[in-house]
């Protein structure tokens, strides 16, 4: 196969683009993500369970583990305190701070909610049988009706009980496999519940617990640190959201119809010069059009956004999206955002390969539009399974022409018997092999992925054993 450049590429599995012309809408570029704030971010995560123990040990908590029944009971205290101040920090993962999203991205603030979820939700359990176990010695106690005492009898223990019910409930459905059997939008429904269970779970401790009524430093601290938690939401998740939505007033103005099962919804709205969004993040979309207007939808963009128009692109996978091609223009849009480090602000190097699988192309289409370059910087290698499957390509070979990139398609149905990003017809190579034949230089690039879960880390995968440092790897997953 002959390229557009006069160079032999002998790959029966590569397609170059060719090149046609078109302007691209650039944008000024998103500011860059300082490195350092990620350690920042960390730090104060650890300092703020380092407290909580130092706190626990101010207030007698080693000198009660002398007795059994005392020393569970100060043991349950103990899991408790950092029960809460994980439940916090959780709160904190979901508030959508600004400087915490820009650090981390959904992608890695999935990965930690879950997991400071999971150790908050395993702390709490070891609290109450803890706690329970360690009262029912001490008042030599049938264990069930310590157990009842405890809820019926001590202030806040019955709304604890109720926040403690949700949180099952929030931890159940969080569960991957559970997760899988739900709706995006019932599982992200269910898990604002989160919010609830945490504001009824956690008062009793003004209550009850004796960290509290001990130390004003205690109260201090952990009163700062629900003042602060809260605020965020409130802020964040509730407050910018509605502000943003009533400022920019948000409406379709058309759907066009890219092929039988993907679309494009073009939406007009005032001053977005002032929204802080860059090509290839996303919001969380709500279209007011009728019943099930409060379910929220993750879409990327798929333009570099102007000062009046965004604009998405979305395949109908069954999750809820097939209701877009029936949006009528004029439909009113409230969104959530923007998100995502799938932009300019995370780059580290002069050159970028852009790893697009399917419908993943969207946001890096956006990028190939957005990116400061020179020719032969840029570099969009687009994976799908026929060239009926290529989404926005004649807008794609068009902005490469403008920008002198390049485009590669990689066509054909999937590889059999390994993991890998390739097509059956590439099975004579690894996939690491294949990269590098593409672009033999890929160690000296930022690589942006988007795609399938299990296709971008194959590709990941091959990244790194390409020589790409782990830095220079960007990826956003849109699995909940």
């Amino acid at each position: 196969m002959t390229t557009t450049t006069g160079e032999t590429d002998p790959s029966e599995w590569l397609t170059v683009a060719p090149r046609s012309a078109m302007s691209p809408r650039v944008r000024a570029a998103h500011p860059a993500v300082p490195r350092w704030w990620r350690d920042v971010v960390g730090c104060a995560t650890w300092a703020s369970m380092l407290v909580v123990v130092a706190l626990w040990v101010a207030g007698g908590g080693l000198e009660a583990l002398t007795g059994l029944g005392a020393g569970l009971t100060s043991l349950g205290r103990l899991t408790g305190l950092v029960a809460s101040d994980l439940l916090l920090i959780q709160v904190l993962l979901m508030a959508r701070l600004p400087v915490v999203e820009r650090v981390y991205g959904q992608d890695e603030l999935a990965r930690r909610h879950r997991l400071v979820g999971f150790s908050s939700f395993n702390l709490m359990v070891a609290h109450v049988v803890l706690i329970t176990l360690g009262y029912a010695l001490v008042a030599n106690a049938n264990l069930l009706v310590e157990a009842w005492d405890l809820v019926v009898n001590y202030p806040g223990m019955l709304i604890a009980l109720a926040g403690t019910l949700l949180l099952v409930l929030v931890t159940v459905t969080s569960i991957r496999k559970a997760r899988r059997k739900l709706r995006y939008e019932s599982w992200h429904l269910l898990h604002l519940y989160a919010y609830l269970g945490v504001g009824l779970a956690l008062p009793h401790q003004l209550w009850t617990g004796q960290e509290f009524l001990t130390s004003s430093l205690a109260t201090v601290y952990w009163w700062s640190l629900w003042i602060a938690a809260a605020s965020a939401v409130l802020v964040w998740r509730v407050g910018m959201p509605l502000y943003r939505t009533f400022v920019h007033r948000l409406r379709v103005v058309a759907v066009v119809h890219e092929s039988a099962d993907v679309v494009s919804v073009v939406m007009h709205g005032r001053h977005l010069d002032r929204l802080p969004v860059a090509a290839g993040q996303f919001f969380t979309w709500r279209f007011l059009d009728g019943p099930g207007w409060t379910r929220g939808h993750p879409y990327s963009l798929s333009a570099a956004p102007t000062s009046d128009t965004l604009r998405i692109t979305v395949k109908d996978l069954g999750d809820g999206s097939g209701f877009l091609p029936r949006l009528r223009p004029g439909t009113r849009v409230a969104v959530e955002g923007p998100y995502g480090r799938l932009h300019e602000g995370v780059r580290t190097r002069r050159k970028v390969l852009l790893m697009a699988g399917g419908i993943g192309v969207t946001p890096l289409r956006g990028l190939l539009e957005s990116l400061p370059q020179s020719p032969g910087d840029v570099t969009l290698v687009y994976r799908a399974r026929s060239t009926g499957d290529l989404v926005l390509r004649e807008e794609i070979e068009s902005l490469a022409a403008a920008r002198g990139a390049r485009v590669l398609y990689v066509l054909g149905p999937r590889l059999q018997g390994r993991d890998s990003w390739l097509p059956q017809s590439a099975g004579h190579v690894t996939d690491a092999q294949a990269l590098r034949q593409i672009v033999p230089d890929v160690a000296a690039h930022d690589v942006y992925l988007c795609g399938a879960d299990p296709w971008m880390e194959a590709v990941r995968r091959a990244a790194l054993e390409a020589g790409v440092p782990v830095d220079a790897i960007h990826q956003e997953r849109f699995t909940w």
